[in-house]
């Protein structure tokens, strides 16, 4: 298996290999974040990719988004195209060293399906740790066979509420009725909050 470590994913932006990107929020979230009404909201995005859920939270005036990612290039994307980004809040390491917690909102978006499967149970605690009692994990997850030729890495509706319910309060796991084209049918939208 690929070992998916920062040289990786720096060398997979430096060839601009990353056909994850759709080239803007991804419609399921976009409706999601459009439901929101407090702009105060401490958000994490974990995996920063080209950083279009994080623009569109800017645009709507969101004013306390975090974003991580454990290679540079994403990062000084964002700088680049957010000038006067608070520095503190683009954080570059690994996400499972991150010591910042009690965020109101995780947004889950091609990040989950990018981690080794076998770092999946660590993902959940790890989750669980940076919410609020009340926050909640929203997002997508991809609903195709899991394989070894990931990323992507894939998973199932009955996988992936095995991996979380020990920790998570299920409220909302099912296809998402406004994915992209491409992904129609292969996308799972949720809604998780830490019991």
């Amino acid at each position: 298996m690929k070992k998916l470590n920062r040289e990786f994913w720096e060398n997979k932006y430096i060839q601009g290999d990353m056909g994850w990107d759709i080239g803007y929020v991804s419609p399921p979230l976009k409706h999601y974040i459009d439901q929101l009404t407090d702009k105060n909201l401490k958000i994490l995005i974990p995996g920063a990719g080209n950083a279009h859920e994080l623009m569109y939270l800017t645009e709507k005036g969101f004013t306390n988004t975090y974003i991580i990612d454990i290679a540079r290039p994403p990062l000084e994307a964002i700088r680049a195209k957010l000038p006067n980004f608070p520095e503190e809040r683009l954080l570059e390491g690994d996400f499972f060293d991150l010591n910042i917690g009690d965020f109101d909102l995780i947004l889950e978006q091609t990040f989950f399906c990018a981690l080794s499967p076998q770092l999946r149970p660590k993902y959940v605690l790890k989750m669980k740790t940076l919410l609020k009692p009340q926050g909640k994990l929203v997002g997508l997850l991809f609903n195709f066979p899991l394989s070894k030729s990931g990323p992507p890495f894939g998973g199932s509706t009955e996988e992936y509420i095995a991996l979380f319910e020990k920790h998570f309060n299920i409220k909302l796991l099912k296809t998402a009725y406004n994915s992209i084209k491409p992904r129609a049918g292969k996308e799972l939208f949720f809604i998780f909050e830490p019991k």
